[in-house]
C-alpha cells in the first residue's frame, strides 16, 4: 500500500481529499494519504511551492515529488531534492489556460476596452473598425502544453498565429520557429504577444528594451506565464512611447503586486491577480493517481522534470 504525504499546503486538503480518494480508487490503488508522515515511510510527496516542507533529504524511500503547478522553479534547484519530480499538465490547467488566452487577444483585438470603460454617454459609432482574425498577427512565446493548446485554439478562429520555443517544436495549425533567429522573426510581425515559455535562467527577461524594439509599434503584450520574463523597467518605457500600446499581466517578479508597484496607475496596463489559470483538484487528481500507479507499475513518470532543463 503506497503512502502518500500531501505537502501542498492545509488549506487545500479539504479540496483534494475528495478527487484524490476517488481518482486513486479508479487506477485500482488503495493508498494512505495523510498531510503528516514519518519522512522514512513516505513513497509519494503531492506538493506545492510554498509549502513548509523544504527538507527532502529524510524522504529516503520516496518514488517521486509531484508538484501540483505547472511551474517548478521555486523546487527544481532545491538541493535536498533527489527524486523525481514532476509538474502539473492536465486538462483543467490547459482548458483554464487556453480561455483566458483566447479571451484577452478578443479583448484586444476587438477593441472591447473603450466601449466597456467610457460608458459616458457618447454614441462611437465612428470607433475604428478592427481587422478580421485573419489580419492580427499572434505570436505565442512558449509551445509546451500550455501554449500549443492556446496557440492552437486562435489558429482555429483564424488568427495566423506564430509560435516560438528554444528548441524545435512541431503543429499543423501554427507557424513554429525556434532560437534565437526564430524570436527576433517571431516577435517582427506580432500584433498581439503571449508568454508562456518556462521561467528559467534561460528565458528571464525575455522581453527587455532590445526584443521590444522589434515588435510592429502599437503591439500588445499578454503575459500569462512568469513574471521575470519581461524587464519591468523596459516594458513601462515601451508603454510610455507606444510602442507597445497595451500590457494585460497577470503573473509579477514578487506576488502579491506592491501596492505602489507602477503597474497598478499605468494607463495602458491591466494588472489581474495571478487568476490566468487554477490547477483544479478534480482534473489535477487525475494526473497524480496515475503518476501514483506508474509509479508503483515502475513505469516512467509522466510530466517528470527535466532538472537541466529546469522545466
Amino acid at each position: 500500500m503506497p503512502r502518500i504525504l500531501f505537502a501542498a499546503g492545509d488549506s487545500r486538503w479539504p479540496t483534494y481529499e475528495a478527487p484524490l480518494k476517488a481518482a486513486l480508487a479508479e487506477k485500482g490503488i488503495e493508498a494512505e494519504i495523510a498531510l503528516e508522515m514519518a519522512p522514512e515511510t513516505v513513497d509519494y510527496i503531492i506538493y506545492a511551492p510554498g509549502s513548509p516542507l523544504q527538507d527532502f533529504t529524510p524522504y529516503t524511500n520516496c518514488k517521486a515529488v509531484m508538484n501540483i503547478w505547472a511551474g517548478v522553479e521555486a523546487i527544481v534547484g532545491n538541493p535536498t531534492l533527489t527524486q523525481p519530480l514532476t509538474r502539473m499538465v492536465d486538462h483543467g490547467l490547459k482548458q483554464g489556460m487556453l480561455e483566458w488566452v483566447v479571451g484577452q487577444v478578443m479583448r484586444h483585438h476587438l477593441g472591447l476596452d473603450i466601449h466597456i470603460t467610457t460608458q459616458d454617454g457618447v454614441w462611437r459609432h465612428d470607433t475604428t473598425v478592427p481587422p478580421l482574425a485573419e489580419d492580427r498577427p499572434v505570436t505565442m512565446l512558449g509551445l509546451g502544453e500550455l501554449g500549443m493548446a492556446a496557440g492552437e485554439a486562435l489558429a482555429k478562429i483564424g488568427f495566423p498565429v506564430t509560435g516560438w520555443s528554444r528548441s524545435p517544436k512541431e503543429s499543423d495549425l501554427i507557424t513554429t520557429l525556434h532560437g534565437a533567429e526564430g524570436l527576433t522573426q517571431a516577435l517582427s510581425t506580432a500584433q498581439i504577444v503571449v508568454l508562456l515559455v518556462p521561467f528559467t535562467p534561460q528565458t528571464e527577461n525575455l522581453l527587455n528594451a532590445e526584443t521590444l524594439a522589434l515588435l510592429p509599434e502599437g503591439a500588445v503584450i499578454l503575459n500569462p506565464g512568469r513574471g521575470p520574463l519581461i524587464d519591468d523597467s523596459a516594458l513601462l518605457a515601451a508603454l510610455d512611447s507606444g510602442q507597445v500600446s497595451h500590457a494585460t499581466l497577470d503573473v509579477f517578479r514578487t506576488e502579491p503586486l506592491p501596492e505602489d508597484h507602477a503597474y497598478w496607475a499605468h494607463p495602458k496596463v491591466t494588472v489581474s491577480p495571478h487568476i490566468a489559470s487554477e490547477t483544479r483538484a478534480s482534473t489535477a487528481a487525475q494526473v497524480l493517481a496515475e503518476n501514483i500507479r506508474r509509479g508503483e507499475a515502475g513505469e516512467p513518470f509522466r510530466f517528470q522534470v527535466d532538472r537541466s532543463r529546469g522545466y
